[in-house]
């Protein structure tokens, strides 16, 4: 096991740095809201400085000082390089070849990275009705890449989701490309146990890491598909005391700001 010491990280914490960590400085990233906002974020204000964030409602180059509540938040507008209308940014931006990871989340997730924001059930009687997709098909289909968080669930991670709101590979293997779809798709899994990578044949989902202190059989626990784990399996590094810091402060800044405290106002 690693000789880090434990700083007393959450497993939603370990997810969130270790997403964070899969980002570069010269990136342009089509951000979703929750979880790959925070990941994000926390690159933006360590390592990746430089990075170009993107949100659906047409902000660009936008560095929030607290996450947002939707993409309409008008943190992101105002901190923003420019805003754009949102026909100019799917139009131009995102199928325009521009966006180099699309970042997402989902409430259902299959082994090959096919995602289900829509509904859980039978779409004309559903057991729940999800937020939907947005623009998450368009982003999973014309991003460079996408990269996929998740806390890991058997309700969440399933051997066939119940509706195709954003397409991953398929039914694996070439589909995108039979498809006619020229984008590499899901690349990366992060969740809260590990981190996940296709397999470069069939493209099922493969665990390649797992985060400290975490076990195989945890793993395969909480997953409704058999788990395939790599021959040369990693120990994903424990969060700095950096990285803890910067997420921890930007989670304590949003709490703050949507509890309605202003800067600078003492508790």
């Amino acid at each position: 096991m690693s000789d880090t010491p434990d700083l007393g990280f959450t497993p939603n914490e370990m997810m969130t740095i270790a997403a964070s960590r899969a980002l570069k400085n010269d990136d342009v990233c089509f951000v979703g809201i929750g979880a790959p906002s925070a990941a994000c974020n926390v690159a933006r204000l360590t390592h990746a400085p430089g990075i170009t964030l993107i949100y659906e409602s047409g902000t660009i180059g936008t560095a929030p000082d607290v996450l947002p509540l939707s993409i309409g938040d008008g943190e992101l507008c105002e901190t923003a390089v420019t805003t754009v209308a949102v026909p100019e940014m799917f139009r131009y931006w995102l199928q325009g070849g521009r966006i180099s990871i699309g970042f997402l989340g989902a409430a259902q997730l299959d082994k090959f990275g096919n995602i289900n924001t829509t509904v859980i059930g039978d779409y004309a009687h559903p057991k729940t009705r999800l937020p939907g997709g947005g623009g998450a098909p368009e982003i999973a289909t014309s991003s460079r890449e996408v990269y996929i968080t998740m806390v890991q669930s058997k309700r969440g991670m399933v051997e066939t989701i119940d509706f195709f709101t954003s397409f991953g590979h398929g039914e694996g293997g070439d589909h995108r490309k039979r498809l006619g779809i020229g984008t590499a798709g899901p690349t990366l899994l992060i969740t809260d146990l590990a981190i996940w990578k296709p397999d470069p044949i069939t493209k099922e989902f493969t665990v390649v890491s797992l985060h400290p202190g975490v076990t195989r059989e945890q793993v395969q626990a909480t997953c409704g598909w058999v788990v395939k784990f790599a021959e040369a399996l990693d120990e994903t590094p424990a969060p700095t005391e950096l990285e803890l810091k910067t997420l921890r402060d930007l989670q304590a800044r949003t709490k703050a700001a949507h509890q309605g405290i202003t800067k600078g106002k003492a508790a």
